[in-house]
Order: C-alpha cells, then structure tokens, then sequence
C-alpha cells in the first residue's frame, strides 16, 4: 500500500497491561513517545495490549487494575487523545479478524524462530522436560497478533527496542505475503530504535523489570519513592571514598532524568567519595523534581475511572473509523464477498499460479527501488535505491533477460547476498523466464 510523499508518518506504540508502570517504562517508552507524538507531520497510534497481556497473566483483576494504570500514566504524562488515536486493543475488534487472516499466510516456520517461543523451548530443554511444556498457542502465535496490530493501521514505524526487531521484522513478512497473494494493501513497516532512550537499571542493577521485581514504581507515593530509591543495591564503599560511575545503578538512573549540567556534578561527587545515602538523596530528589506534577494528575485519574473509560471508547472509536473500512477492503481481498453483489462472468480472468515476480516502489527517502519475491511473497533480492522509475526499471529489465550474467554484473546496484541466496534468485529468475515465455502456437 503505497503512501503519498505529503501523507504524514504513522507511528504506533503498544505497552503491555500485566502491572504497575514503573520508571523503565517511563524513562524507555512513555516520556519518549508522548515527545514524539506532537512532532510535526506524524499521525500517532498508543494502545492497551490487553490480548497480549492473556498469554502471560491469568488474574482478571491484574489486567484490570494495570490497564487503569497505564492508560492514567500516559495520559499524566502529558499523551493528548484529541491530537492521537489512544484506544485498548480488545475495542478494535478488526485486530483479532485480521490476526486471522495473517495466521492463513504465515508460514509456521517463521514463528518456530520467534525468540520468545525459541526461548521457552530451550528453557524446558534445559529442565529435562517435554520441549513443548507450558507453551501455549497463545505465546507460539504471539507475533501474528502483533503483526495485526501494526498492520491494521499501515504503521510506518513502530519504536520498539532491540529485542523486539524481529517481531517487526515477522510483520514485514506477513505484509508482503499477504501482498503478493492479494494485492497491495499493507506498508512495510520498520522498527525504529532510538538509542538515546535509556533503558534503567533496576534495584539490584539488572534492567528494570516486573519479572525481576526490581522496579521503582512510576507514581509511588513521595515517601515510599524515597523508600525504593534508598533500597537501590550500591558496593561497600565509604563516604570519602571516590565511586566508579561505571555500572553504577544510581548513577545510570539519574542520568537518565538529569541535565548535562547535573550529570557531570554527580559524577564530580562521585569522584570526591560522596556518601551512598547523599547520592540516593540527590537522585530521589531529582526524580521528584519531575514526577511529582505528574504524579497529582495521575491520581487524579485513577479517581476518576470513568472518564479514562471514556476516553478509551471515544479512542477506539477513531480507531475503527479506519479498521472498519480498510476490513471491508482486504475480506473483498480475500474473497469474503457478498454473494449477491455479482457473480463471476463467464471469461473472468483464472487466478494466476504462484511464481516469482518484481516489486518496484518508491521510499520515503524519495529514491526508487525493486525487489525480487519468490513464489510464496519472500524476498530473495533487494536493490539499492535509484534516482528514478526508469533507471529501477531497466535494471529490472536486465535481470529479467540477462538472468545469472546480469547478477553478477549488477552487484554495486543490489544489497549484498550469500551465495545460497543468489542461487535461489537465479533459480526465480529461470522460473519466472520459463513462465512468461511464449508457448508455441501462441
């Protein structure tokens, strides 16, 4: 589904309801995404993952209480739902139709790779159990419900971090198989990683997460904020002793909150052996510093449950102003049709046999480029961008007639490939010759 140059950039941003919002998902997501969403020329998409949540948290009133949680907590931190579509995932009843869909061109292969699913395997590999232990079709099939949620909307980017790349990688997959079967209908999307986004440690100074219980809660009351911050694990190390900032916990967190100015007065009082309870005092007070407005908006919020109810319906409704044509558009696609509306004439035009064909398209870069597809919609060759249509084209154009030679002599103008993956493409090449060439008597 091509986007004009002048149609804005959508980015879409998912979090998880399955507990209280802490300062990782502040520092990591929220904070940077609620900056994003007021850039010029972006059209933004935040949801409640709530069917996610079910492939890991069996307590309804956990998944009630986190999605209040972290619908007030975007929306304290500034997320204005007039200018963004802000809507819970289970309201757009589209995303499950359409994760059905993706199941039926997703090849099972793919998801064998995904790491979650890889990872729960090796777990119970390594236990001596059966590999398929606690693995449930709802972690195996995972990918394709976040490929539906990107897709529904032909997000553009989605900010995930480095550990989520392969999920949107999964999603490009099942856009261009669903593509090349039914038309085109689906953007590719991309991941988009920001590297200036921190990611917190946490307590005992692994990364800040709800499974290692070692979270500082993003809207702790004042006092047991101060409680968390002064149970951060520091060395031995006494006052008048200089401390390395290295590795340090404490000094990554209030990196992550401070200016330039007042990161490098900490890292001077560490050098100067400032006391351990003194440091934890300036990072509680610089945390403070910035949450406590927040803070009384949220509460706020989490008074009010009705009017985040509210917002959330008046959000998927927006939402499904878009879902629920562009449905009616891929189930026609797919064949779902009205049987009333017409019957297939006679002399209609015979469904075309899977085989390899081109691709050409122009980016957001404003450059030209092509790639070649196998029979199933994967992609065995990508080019390099162009100046124009023309020049895409008639590079086409010679691989399509020079096959094997043009390969070769084309490497400057095609992304590097294995050996493996330039035979597979000369093979579609033969393939795609063999197709379209005139058989005799025609």
């Amino acid at each position: 589904m091509a986007t004009s140059p002048s149609a804005p950039l959508r980015v879409l941003t998912g979090i998880t309801p399955s507990g209280t919002p802490h300062l990782g998902n502040y520092v990591g997501s929220i904070r940077h995404s609620v900056r994003q969403s007021v850039a010029p020329g972006v059209e933004s998409f935040f949801f409640l993952a709530d069917y996610h949540a079910l492939i890991k948290v069996q307590e309804p009133a956990l998944i009630q209480r986190s999605t209040l949680e972290i619908a007030a907590s975007w929306l304290a931190c500034g997320l204005d739902p007039e200018r963004v579509t802000f809507y819970r995932q289970s309201d757009v009843v589209e995303i499950p139709e359409l994760t059905w869909f993706l199941t039926c061109v997703t090849g099972k292969g793919v998801l064998n790779r995904a790491h979650a699913y890889k990872a729960q395997l090796d777990k119970n590999i390594a236990k001596g159990e059966d590999p398929d232990a606690d693995v449930t079709a709802g972690l195996f099939m995972y990918p394709v419900l976040m490929g539906a949620d990107i897709l529904m909307f032909n997000a553009h980017k989605v900010p995930v971090g480095r550990d989520q790349v392969q999920h949107i990688e999964m999603a490009r997959d099942m856009a261009q198989r669903f593509n090349h079967q039914y038309g085109e209908h689906f953007t590719l999307p991309e991941a988009e990683i920001d590297d200036a986004v921190a990611t917190l440690p946490g307590l005992d100074g692994r990364k800040m997460s709800k499974s290692y219980g070692n979270t500082i809660a993003m809207f702790a009351p004042r006092a047991q904020l101060q409680k968390q911050i002064a149970s951060i694990v520091t060395d031995s190390r006494a006052p008048g002793e200089p401390k390395d900032t290295e590795g340090s916990a404490l000094f990554q967190i209030y990196q992550a909150f401070a200016t330039a100015d007042e990161t490098e007065a900490l890292r001077k009082a560490f050098a100067e052996g400032i006391g351990w309870g003194d440091a934890k005092q300036m990072l509680f007070e610089r945390i403070d510093l910035e949450v406590a407005p927040l803070r009384a908006r949220y509460e706020a919020l989490m008074n009010d449950p009705a009017e985040i109810e509210r917002i959330l319906l008046v959000g998927a409704e927006k939402a499904r102003k878009l879902a629920r044509p562009f449905m009616a558009e891929l189930r026609h696609a797919v064949g779902l049709r009205n049987l009333a509306a017409g019957s297939v004439k006679a002399g209609a035009r015979k469904a075309k046999v899977a085989r390899p064909s081109f691709k050409q398209y122009r980016e957001r870069d404003g450059l030209f480029y092509f790639k070649l597809l196998d029979a199933q919609g994967a992609a065995l060759l990508q080019s390099r961008g162009f100046a124009s249509p023309q020049e895409a084209g008639r590079a086409i154009a010679a691989l399509q007639q020079q096959r094997g030679a043009a390969l070769a002599g084309m490497a400057d103008q095609l992304e590097p490939s294995s050996p493996e993956e330039l035979r597979a493409a000369n093979e579609a090449l033969e393939a795609l010759a063999e197709a379209t060439a005139p058989t005799n008597g025609s």
